[in-house]
């Protein structure tokens, strides 16, 4: 026999299994089958839960948690994983109820028929039928769990029961019992004093027992009570009573207020027919933005979820408007001269006259509160914006929420971008996380992804992962999230941009492909995402091809020639770009601005205001369907061409400003435009014709130590090797006049400064075997150059070849003559960096005088550059050379002034070696306990950016040195405990800003240790 179960909510929660209570005494448990109930028979999702228990301050690992809650829910219960009424599934926990067994769910039953009956003029049938509904509640609805927790929930439940009763009333009011009933609405409407309806009741069964003159009274109270309380005037309905009151009306009795605050029956939008995934924020914030803005517009790109938004929106804001909700679905319109009808009819306005249709709207909306929602309305958006600027004029109780792909600009307009759903975290950024089956997950069907729930899987965190799993569990049964698929789900949604609609049309495909088949297939979006939808009207635009094609119609012509030639931009681009790469050819470059804003609010293009430049984006299927119209008109290689040339030139003024009072400015920029910088080299390694070109923008960015600044040194050298062994070619120079760059006319002198970058990049890697290779490289290619200066490379890396590989003295004359030679060639940045190596030879090989004179020259050239990259490296030769020929404790603030500085201006490569000087300098003053941690952190900082010191001479042996004094005077244990805290510090450099200047405490070693270096 089973068992059966038996829940009450409709007062203190309450269990009963096979008819004896069941005891709960844990609060969160209580509160998780609460949540449960609430939406009986329906799937609640992990996040939904969570925010029930613990509001908007979950513990860390929530999710983890929250299992552990199931388990025990469902061990009071007695049952068992897998089997009803608790079950798992993909993302969340649904309990299962008999029709019966749930009073919410026969009380929800009794007063539907007790509606109807009432509807058909059966009030006898109907009262007895709301009379039970009501003997279901026990007091109110679960009174006894935390109430703040579940605000949304009681506040939805005892609107259910108030509307319940009032219709239990008006049963009773045409059954004549008018005088029964007045002792209840006196009591209601103390408790309720701002429900009109009651109100009306009153009215009316004072008028039933013979005192019209206190039912006109409690008329005049009410309207002062809602004018003193609301600032408003009482509704239609309550209005439409007190006529009938004064002129007596013979039909009083079929009289019925329109409710206040629950009107399913003037609610007029469509039933959901999927589940809703994510968008709280945005559900949250269009709530707000409804309560105090009468016209509210969702914008986005198409296909991001903008009409099912609404509708959400718009059933939860419901019981605000007293005559309901109204949709006008405007996609279908291709006449703008119908729209008043078409929103009239929306309105349920049946008028046959000759009066415009928008007089008929105004007469119906002037005395009513209501919400209009207006779905699609980007290809009519001025008419619109005419016809809710004059409704709103008229209607003071009139709210508009409309959905379009671009504002309406209307006065008053609030505008919410609806985004596109959260996305993964990029590849290896939760690599740590794996979807793995677990014992004690229920069955086999949501086995993977169930245990990615439980084990509190990174990867459904992203709403646009759970919106796949979720379609996929109807259209593809079999499909799992498993160890396997995981990274191409995750890469999956990335490359869908987050787009709902395109993440719906892959998880029908999951039916017949493998989410890895699906992803290798994804260059060809829009054909792999058109399915055939022959149930599917015309508006829902169910093809990724169909929805875009609609927004590309919208645009103008020069808007379409613009949104396909920004096509060729990946990661982004600011206005200068747009306009030296797009313009011409049926663009005039002073029209980009104004053809740039229109796709922005046509959210065909996204904007970020945030920083000093305005940065503009597309998304990656805009993108690509651009890119198909550019290939279309025959124009992507002129196009690319301009891009690659513009870049070049970027990374060209990039090298001339190196060592500048804008280097950082530009390290900044360079940092941002990578993803172009890349495309751009890419194309230019594809094309020999174009190589030079290539070489030119690596070798810019390698100058200008844009690799080291956003710790991507082997990016940097790829990028040489590649465009190194496809050749020289011609540079963009030889066709495109460029007075402005410093160009190389030399394909040997290009050459030899790419080789002598990519030996640096090896040097600095630690990898002598191919720096040793690259030198040879270079030496062999020196013996072409025409003069002095174009040695000045191949020098500089003699020097750095000398002083890091071999450890030896004689680097000091060759990175001065390097110096001297870079500086004679006018080539100051590069000049710079030699008289940097120059300095740190001399700290490192020198003596005293050598390497203080060293020092003091880059000092001042730092300073008089006004390059704030320069100047951290000062601070940190300072310290280096106090450390090594003076005293450590004055080395300690100038190292963790360079560190302070280097992370202001976000540089990841200085700090690598700052952490590691000062581990020196705290060893040398004799904390060893302290140095032992900044050891481990600075090997985390190595391990992360891949360099190796052990080939690195002088910096090998300073470490080492290091390291000794600190192991000799600290015992192994406490060695181990302090470095293993350093490696494992996830943020070591702002614990070390915040920790202020060092204390030396010599004490604390067993041997004293001494307060000067002897490395």
């Amino acid at each position: 026999m089973s068992t059966r179960y038996e829940f009450r909510v409709l007062g203190p929660l309450q269990v009963l299994r096979d008819g004896r209570p069941v005891r709960i005494d844990a609060a969160k448990v209580r509160l998780l089958l609460a949540a449960l109930l609430t939406e009986a028979n329906h799937v609640v999702t992990v996040e939904t839960l969570v925010h029930r228990l613990w509001g908007d301050n979950p513990p860390g690992r929530a999710r983890n948690t929250l299992q552990n809650y199931v388990l025990r829910l469902r061990r009071a219960l007695d049952c068992p994983a897998g089997s009803a009424p608790v079950l798992t599934r993909p993302h969340g926990y649904v309990i299962e109820t008999a029709p019966d067994a749930l009073d919410l769910h026969r009380f929800t039953a009794l007063v539907r028929q007790g509606r109807a009956a009432l509807a058909e003029g059966a009030a006898a049938r109907a009262a007895p039928l709301l009379g039970e509904a009501l003997g279901l509640w026990r007091g109110d609805p679960l009174s006894d769990l935390p109430a703040h927790l579940l605000q949304g929930v009681v506040a939805a439940l005892d609107e259910q029961r108030l509307d319940a009763l009032e219709l239990r009333i008006d049963a009773d009011l045409t059954l004549g019992r008018a005088a029964d009933v007045l002792p209840e609405l006196r009591g209601l409407i103390e408790q309720y004093p701002l429900r009109e309806n009651f109100w009306a009741q009153r009215m009316l069964a004072l008028f039933r027992c013979g005192r019209q003159g206190e039912a006109l009274e409690s008329y005049r109270e009410i309207t002062a009570l809602l004018a003193d309380e609301l600032g408003v005037a009482p509704g239609a309905g309550l209005r439409q009573v007190h006529r009938r009151l004064l002129t007596a009306t013979p039909d009083l009795i079929e009289a019925r207020a329109v409710k206040t605050a629950s009107p399913p029956r003037d609610v007029d939008l469509p039933v959901e027919m999927t589940t809703f995934v994510g968008r709280e924020t945005q559900v949250a914030e269009a709530r707000r933005l409804l309560g105090t803005a009468r016209l509210v517009t969702l914008t986005g790109v198409g296909g991001v979820g903008k009409t099912r938004l609404a509708l959400r929106v718009a059933a939860e804001v419901a019981p605000s408007f007293a005559d309901g909700v109204r949709l006008a679905d405007l996609a279908p319109l291709s006449d703008a001269d119908i729209l008043d009808r078409t929103v009239s009819e929306a309105l349920g306005l049946r008028d046959q006259s000759a009066r415009p249709a928008v007089d008929v709207i105004v007469s119906h909306l002037r005395d009513r509160r209501l919400l209009l929602v207006l779905d699609n309305c980007e290809h009519m958006v001025e008419h619109v914006a005419g016809l809710v600027l004059r409704l709103a004029r008229a209607a003071p109780g009139l709210t508009v929420l409309a959905t379009s792909r671009q504002p309406l600009r209307t006065p008053g307009e609030h505008v919410l971008t609806v985004p596109v759903l959260s996305l993964p975290a990029a590849r290896g950024q939760a690599d740590g996380a794996t979807a793995r089956p677990e014992d004690g997950t229920e069955g086999a069907p949501a086995l993977a992804a169930d245990a990615a729930v439980e084990a509190d899987d990174p990867l459904l965190r992203s709403e646009a992962v759970r919106l796949l799993l979720d379609r996929a569990a109807g259209s593809a049964p079999a499909f799992r999230l498993t160890v396997r698929n995981r990274e191409a789900v995750a890469q999956l949604c990335l490359r869908l941009d987050g787009i709902p609609l395109a993440i719906e049309l892959a998880a029908v495909r999951l039916s017949a492909m493998t989410a890895e088949e699906l992803l290798e297939r994804l260059d060809d979006r829009f054909g792999l995402l058109s399915l055939p939808q022959p149930h599917t009207s015309a508006r829902h635009h169910r093809t990724l091809r169909g929805i875009v094609d609609w927004s590309y119609d919208l645009c103008t012509e020069g808007e379409r020639l613009l949104w396909n030639r920004l096509s060729v931009f990946s990661g982004g681009f600011d206005l200068e770009a747009a306009e030296t790469v797009c313009a011409g050819e049926g663009v005039a470059r002073e029209d980009v601005l104004d053809l740039l804003a229109g796709l922005v609010d046509k959210s065909i293009v996204v904007v970020n205001s945030s920083g000093d430049r305005a940065r503009y984006g597309l998304l990656e299927t805009i993108r690509q369907y651009g890119r198909r119209r550019l290939q279309e008109e025959g124009g992507t290689t002129r196009w690319r061409v301009r891009h690659s040339e513009y870049y070049r030139l970027t990374a060209v003024r990039a090298g001339r400003s190196w060592c500048g009072p804008r280097e950082v400015d530009w390290l900044i920029r360079l940092r941002t435009e990578l993803p172009n910088l890349r495309t751009a080299l890419d194309y230019c390694a594809s094309r020999g014709d174009l190589a030079g070109a290539g070489l030119e923008i690596a070798v810019n960015l390698a100058r200008t130590r844009c690799w080291f600044f956003s710790s991507t040194l082997g990016e940097g050298r790829h990028w040489l090797e590649r465009l190194l062994a496809t050749g020289p070619g011609r540079s963009f120079e030889q066709d495109v006049p460029d007075p402005s760059a410093e160009a190389d006319s030399s394909g040997s002198t290009l050459t030899a400064g790419a080789l002598a970058m990519k030996a640096w990049i090896a040097l600095c890697q630690g990898d002598n075997p191919a720096a040793e290779t690259f030198l040879a490289e270079c030496r062999a290619v020196a013996q072409d150059l025409p003069d002095v200066p174009s040695l000045a490379p191949v020098t500089y890396i003699e020097g750095a070849h000398a002083m890091l590989v071999r450890g030896d003295p004689a680097s000091r004359a060759l990175l001065a003559e390097a110096r001297n030679r870079f500086r004679a060639g006018g080539q100051v940045g590069d000049g710079h960096m030699a008289t940097m190596l120059w300095a740190m030879a001399e700290a490192f090989f020198g003596t005293r005088t050598s390497a203080v004179a060293a020092r003091d020259v880059y000092v001042a050239e730092a300073e008089a550059s006004g390059a704030e990259w320069a100047r951290t490296w000062a601070r940190w030769c300072t310290g280096l050379v106090e450390l090594r020929h003076g005293e450590a404790e004055r080395a300690l603030a100038p190292l963790q002034e360079a560190l302070a500085r280097q992370q202001a201006i976000g540089d990841s490569w200085g700090p690598v070696w700052g952490l590691e000087t000062l581990a020196w300098a705290v060893a040398a003053t004799g904390d060893c306990t302290r140095a032992a941690w900044l050891l481990g952190a600075a090997h985390r900082m190595r391990r992360d950016t891949g360099v190796a010191l052990i080939g690195l001479r002088p910096f090998h042996e300073a470490h080492r040195t290091a390291e000794n004094r600190v192991r000799t005077s600290l015992d192994a244990e406490e060695y181990t405990a302090a470095w293993s805290r350093g490696v494992s510090a996830e943020d070591a450099l702002r614990q070390v800003r915040e920790k202020g200047t060092f204390r030396i405490e010599p004490t604390r070693t067993r041997t004293g240790g001494s307060r000067t270096p002897t490395a």
